[in-house]
């Protein structure tokens, strides 16, 4: 799998948390978070100019200044530009995610997938990350979940624009690799179909995860392994709800999502499986999967990541999951524990 050379590890860290996602986290916290992480061996971490208007990055490239660069990677991604202007925050039409980062900067967020917007949004994420790279560029949200009827529109101008110059800024040198950043799955089976770009890698946020893989599995995870490439899984805990957090795809739980969490919680206590565990093991058993990024705000939450991710699970839990219905019967399941490395 050709992502793998690009990643030091199966398990990396989503910083969209560090964008004030649901809260107004603190600094000295956000940036304790982060220097978790290194001290805990992760060496992956994912980034946007989306999260927190700029935020993320920021306190990312601020918790890793200093650290030496060719022991870690970044992915961050395109077709946000962030402006110097402010606007008002509340009134940002950001589609299903428009409460999420309601505590990030007031800087003025403009949507542009052209060429031009690319190269700029790679110039200002190298600046805000204090790199002088970037492993990873991702397409951010070229998807139904953000752009509604309009989204095959928004595909167009990434194709005509920030496809085209990723595959250059790839060819050059300039990153490593290139795909997009979604949270469904049909832009990538369309980029998938296409002749003229060559894309790497795919981050799929909330979509193969114990909570919700069915579609996923039908078509994108084949595809993807078929031709050599690979997927890093965002959002393993379905938006927490997977570990008893209140919201599911950036919003509250539905009545439906929560029962299901109880169904498979009853069956994990039964068998002294963590909730974590079995979320981060089974999106990893999936051969097309090369990492997953949970996010984490609190430095507590790393260490519960790797362990879980070393934890051993019965073969009975995962019989019994698919006997309840609570997993595609399609669906590959986990042999054991995984290591943290490549």
């Amino acid at each position: 799998m050709a992502l793998k050379k690009f990643l030091p590890g199966r398990l990396g860290f989503g910083a969209a948390p560090l964008g004030n996602m649901f809260r107004d986290i603190p600094e000295a916290e956000a940036l304790a978070t982060v220097e978790a992480a290194w001290a805990d061996g992760i060496r992956y971490f994912d980034n946007a100019p989306f999260y927190g208007a700029g935020l993320a990055e920021i306190r990312m490239g601020e918790a890793l200044a200093g650290k030496p660069r060719d022991q870690y990677a970044i992915s961050t991604k395109v077709g946000r530009l962030i402006l110097d202007e402010m606007e008002d925050v509340s009134a940002r039409d950001q589609g299903e995610k428009g409460e999420v980062f309601k505590f990030g900067r007031p800087n003025r967020i403009v949507n542009d997938y052209s060429g031009d917007a690319t190269l700029r949004s790679i110039e200002d994420s190298l600046k805000r990350l204090k790199t002088d790279r970037i492993d990873i560029a991702f397409v951010h949200d070229v998807a139904q979940d953000f752009y509604g009827d309009e989204w095959l529109a928004m595909f167009e101008s990434a194709r005509k624009g920030a496809f085209r110059a990723l595959d250059r800024l790839r060819d050059e040198g300039v990153i490593g690799a290139w795909g997009l950043g979604v949270n469904r799955v049909e832009p990538i089976e369309l980029l998938l179909g296409l002749d003229g770009p060559r894309p790497d890698a795919f981050l799929l946020a909330g979509r193969y995860t114990l909570l919700d893989h069915d579609r996923a599995l039908q078509r994108v995870m084949p595809m993807v392994a078929e031709r050599g490439l690979g997927i890093v899984v965002g959002g393993p805990y379905s938006s927490g709800a997977l570990v008893g957090g209140p919201h599911f795809e950036y919003a509250p739980a539905t009545p439906a999502i929560l029962a299901k969490v109880a169904a498979i919680k009853a069956i994990a206590d039964r068998h002294g499986v963590s909730m974590k565990a079995a979320g981060l093991q089974f999106a990893l058993a999936n051969p097309a999967v090369a990492a997953v990024i949970p996010g984490a705000s609190r430095p507590s939450r790393i260490a519960e990541d790797s362990r879980a991710l070393a934890e051993n699970i019965p073969a009975d839990f995962w019989r019994e999951l698919r006997e309840a219905g609570l997993v595609n019967p399609a669906a590959p399941l986990p042999a054991g524990p995984f290591s943290p490395a490549p």
